[in-house]
């Protein structure tokens, strides 16, 4: 059962606001405070351990009500028997059982319904240290944020797991940058909250029903005004992982397309979920930096070696489906959108949205010339032999570093030229001594 503990909050968390999301949870109540769902698929082995795990941890150290929901998504082993036995055991326990699959559905159908004030969910293989689940959840209830999110990305995080694992994971948050300008650092961590008031109005937006559901969901809290805090966890890889990276990266991909067009064509209701959900804004602008050209050149290079990484990641992923050409301009478009927007930013120092459209489009012109270098070089290795796998990498490598060369400098010398810049965009002295 749950030991009664009496907390006092600051005065400062006890008024109101007049949007959902910025005021203070109500703590004492008939209703939980918190209700943490644990999505499982096939879980028997794994599921007991980790709810007793989390219903002790939950006990001694979260001073309200809470619940813990087991979301079976239609195991086919004995999950959902474990589950209820679990639930008959512990009244803090409930299970709502699915007949399809998909994390974000159950997310979704578990969140649509549930009467607490925070509603979070973490993985079944409790990889993310139950240390950070305080930090997670506290500036919900104080209306401080409206979502929280582990990070393995984040300064200060502790993660291990292998480099295959790390390298995807870095790859798709910079596509998410440059595609979609995520400000936040980590999409995938199984390890997220959220204020009941703001799902309730988000929730109904969130098309995906597996893996995307996350990025979705942040994507469209981030233009909707919302404030996204960010917890560094210690993370330690399950090796026994179910997680197929291939299908899971190919599935993320798709819904970045989607997303994008979502977004572009006016489908997502954003302007009216800013004006419902959206904080006030500050009046403040960062002003942008202007490195110097050393400057510059070092961190283009590192940009580009990211880009590039992220660019054979995607044509190898894709290639099998699409072919060798498809592939090509899908991957090079990504990572050129990514690549713009990154280098806007980090390398020549521009800050805000003023000008962002034109310097995208300039950048496909740009793209435009490197799909014809890249694509023309595939067609002319297709037309002197007949390639394997390998062969098409090394060749398209080589032509899309060509085509970075050009790029830094049609960049430099036109899209993010100094005349051309908004004039929101303002130079750091120290940054052009060099």
């Amino acid at each position: 059962m749950v030991v009664p503990m009496t907390v006092s909050l600051p005065n400062s968390v006890t008024g109101t606001a007049e949007r959902p999301g910025t005021s203070p949870v109500p703590l004492h109540g008939p209703e939980p405070v918190l209700d943490v769902v644990i999505p499982v698929y096939n879980e028997e082995t794994d599921l007991e351990p980790c709810v007793r795990r989390l219903l002790a941890h939950l006990v001694h150290h979260f001073p309200y009500g809470f619940r813990i929901t087991i979301a079976d998504n239609a195991s086919t082993d004995s999950t959902l028997r474990v589950a209820e036995r679990l639930a008959r055991e512990f009244a803090e326990v409930v299970v709502a059982h699915l007949d399809e699959k998909g994390r974000g559905r159950a997310l979704r159908q578990v969140w649509s319904t549930s009467d607490a004030a925070v509603l979070a969910y973490m993985d079944v293989d409790l990889s993310t240290d139950l240390a950070a689940l305080w930090p997670l959840i506290a500036p919900l209830l104080s209306g401080h944020s409206d979502l929280a999110i582990g990070s393995r990305l984040a300064r200060g995080a502790r993660v291990v797991r292998g480099p295959k694992r790390e390298f995807v994971s870095r790859c798709y948050n910079l596509i998410l940058r440059g595609a979609l300008a995520a400000r936040f650092s980590d999409a995938q961590c199984g390890f997220k909250a959220i204020r009941a008031d703001v799902a309730e109005r988000l929730l109904p937006h969130v098309t995906d029903t597996g893996w995307f559901f996350d990025t979705e969901l942040l994507v469209l809290a981030q233009r909707s005004g919302l404030r996204i805090h960010e917890v560094p966890v210690d993370w330690v890889d399950d090796p026994d992982s179910s997680v197929d990276i291939v299908a899971t990266a190919k599935a993320d991909l798709k819904g970045v397309a989607r997303l994008i067009r979502a977004t572009t064509s006016g489908d997502l209701p954003i302007r009216d979920l800013r004006a419902q959900l959206g904080r006030e804004p500050i009046g403040v602008q960062t002003p942008g930096v202007a490195p110097g050209l050393a400057k510059q050149l070092v961190r283009f290079a590192a940009i580009g070696v990211l880009s590039t990484l992220a660019y054979v990641l995607l044509f190898l992923a894709l290639r099998g489906e699409v072919g060798s050409q498809a592939a090509n301009v899908v991957a090079l478009l990504i990572t050129a959108v990514a690549n713009t927007a990154v280098n806007r930013r980090v390398t020549f120092g521009i800050r805000g949205s003023r000008g962002a459209g034109r310097h995208q489009f300039e950048g496909l012109v740009v793209f435009g010339l490197g799909l014809v270098l890249t694509s023309g070089s595939l067609a002319l290795l297709g037309a002197l032999t007949n390639p394997g796998p390998g062969l098409e990498l090394t060749v398209l490598v080589g032509a899309n570093l060509a085509a970075t060369v050009l790029r830094f400098l049609l960049l430099r010398g036109w899209v993010f030229h100094p005349r051309r810049t908004p004039a929101t965009a303002e130079t750091s002295t120290s940054d052009r001594e060099n």
